[in-house]
């Protein structure tokens, strides 16, 4: 089933999410190699699709789990929460309608 990772930064995280950020696109990575992601790309701050220093406010993952609980603990892993970047995490179920 697919499930929606909606994450939410703390406040001026951008400089925790360049150092933490070639270690979360592995694992993006890792899930796109196996078919399994549909999206992912953080929100940006401004109105902008390079919003520079202004960072990002979270981010955004859609991807196949076997279960709410295997995303969560996907999400936990992720490198994003190690590093202090995420401030809370929310996991709902996703019904893929559109394109």
């Amino acid at each position: 089933m697919l499930f929606a990772i909606n994450c939410l930064d703390v406040p001026n995280s951008l400089a925790l999410r360049k150092q933490a950020r070639p270690a979360h696109l592995a694992r993006l990575e890792q899930l796109k190699n196996e078919g399994r992601l549909i999206l992912a790309g953080p929100y940006p701050a401004i109105e902008s699709n390079d919003p520079g220093e202004a960072g990002f406010t979270g981010s955004l993952v859609v991807a196949e789990f076997e279960s709410q609980e295997a995303a969560q603990r996907w999400a936990d892993a992720d490198p994003y929460i190690e590093a202090g970047v995420y401030a809370s995490v929310s996991i709902k179920p996703f019904k893929h309608v559109l394109p």
